[in-house]
């Protein structure tokens, strides 16, 4: 489909585009294996030399859908859905790093992806040094290295909530010659698209706002297809022959498309991190709805967050969408919309955070966030119990507070609900 259409249209139709006959409403193929009529056909297709699926675990017809539904959505050449969020991280990093290599990466990121990048990573030669994204240019800067292989940053951080600087990194990122890689997950690209202001590689949980239901896991990286491997000297993954296809180098063969071609043949041949049929066509169903999803979010957080600052129950509020917000002027900058998570921390420290969770009626403590359903969770003994005291800290994590994930109910029902739980503060 063409991109010229806005966004709301592509959500709704890009992706299938079925022939005379076809179904209106793209199938779901759950299978995992494909008829072909000759041998030399199949050959043709394992050694790269023609486009088709074959096997599931590289690609399928149901997550391809989603696959070109995303890429036109972020405005990028291409996309690869992969079986979660944190899958997604993964293939970006073992894509453009070999042990030895090194990653820079904010730290006010995702638990998960902190210590992914942070611990896991490290065990097999990796490593990753954790900047604060306020820091001055200069200051982020001198924490690339020359084996760097890419800076990595939420848009907007979870649970922090920070609105990452675009302009800033991507300046560090173009004079060293690597590629910034975004996590988008909490805007999506109805509220920010990271490819307009300098990300290379963007990556989603679609398990969250994409999907927005809570039904579906999964992940997917997109690729802006601008970023010149051959030139920068940095990635031999890319730009020198590779053994496991008969001396195939993929920027020769796969030109702008190299690092998607490598991260499907390689990454995913290897690791196995495919998306499921059956979630691909449940969150490409989903996607139909997300700028209208985005807006009622964004517009219900606002009121909530406007609701709880006022509060005499609560100590703080971080939302971008309070003028009071140091993000503030930042978000107004970089977002349509601030999404619908927030933080607050009421009084009583941990233990009132506690009391409020536990008093809640309509909003749910859930592990999970961004769905349409109001959820709250307490970060600092979940999601980021893993890291240390310190660690906890640097990302943010206090111990009172509570993350707020405001769904798309009726804005007066969950003010109430919060209402009602703060009185027993």
């Amino acid at each position: 489909m063409d991109n010229k259409y806005h966004l709301e249209t592509l959500a709704v139709q890009a992706g299938w585009n079925p022939k005379n006959g076809e179904p209106r409403v793209q199938p779901l193929v759950q299978s995992t294996t494909y008829k072909y009529a000759t041998a030399q056909e199949l050959a043709d297709l394992f050694d790269l030399k023609a486009a088709g699926h074959f096997y599931t675990r590289l690609s399928n017809p149901t997550v391809e859908v989603l696959e070109n539904k995303m890429a036109a959505l972020c405005g990028g050449i291409g996309a690869i859905a992969v079986s979660s969020g944190q899958a997604a991280t993964s293939t970006v990093a073992f894509n453009l790093c070999s042990a030895g290599d090194h990653i820079v990466s904010a730290s006010t990121i995702y638990g998960g992806s902190t210590n992914l990048l942070g611990h896991s990573m490290a065990k097999i030669g990796i490593e990753t040094t954790f900047v604060d994204q306020d820091a001055p240019e200069s200051e982020i800067a001198a924490a690339i290295r020359p084996n760097t292989k890419f800076i990595f940053a939420e848009t907007l951080s979870n649970p922090s909530v920070k609105v990452l600087d675009f302009d800033k990194f991507s300046r560090i990122a173009k004079a060293a010659g690597i590629p910034l890689v975004i996590d988008n997950t909490f805007p999506t690209p109805a509220l920010c698209r990271p490819f307009e202001f300098g990300a290379d590689i963007v990556t989603h949980s679609t398990s969250k706002f994409a999907d927005g239901h809570a039904c579906s896991l999964g992940g997917i990286v997109v690729d802006k297809g601008t970023f010149d491997y051959a030139s920068s000297g940095k990635f031999p993954g890319l730009t020198t022959p590779d053994p496991s296809y008969h001396g195939l180098v993929y920027t020769e063969t796969f030109g702008s498309a190299a690092f998607l071609a490598k991260a499907r043949t390689h990454v995913m041949r290897d690791f196995g991190m495919m998306m499921a049929p059956m979630n691909a066509w449940l969150t490409n169903m989903n996607l139909e709805t997300l700028a209208l999803r985005m807006e009622r979010h964004s517009s219900n957080a606002q009121k909530v967050a406007e609701f709880l600052s006022s509060h005499p129950k609560v100590e703080w509020v971080n939302y971008p969408g309070l003028e009071s917000s140091p993000e503030h002027e930042r978000a107004k900058k970089y977002l349509k919309g601030c999404s619908g998570v927030m933080t607050f921390g009421p009084k009583g420290g941990r233990k009132g955070a506690e009391k409020v969770m536990d008093s809640l009626k309509l909003a749910a403590i859930v592990c999970h966030v961004a769905d349409a359903r109001t959820g709250v969770l307490h970060p600092a003994s979940t999601t980021h119990r893993q890291l240390s005291d310190e660690e906890q800290k640097a990302t943010g994590i206090l111990p009172e507070l509570i993350r707020l994930s405001v769904g798309i109910e009726h804005v007066d029902d969950i003010i109430a609900d919060l209402d009602n739980a703060l009185k027993n503060v």
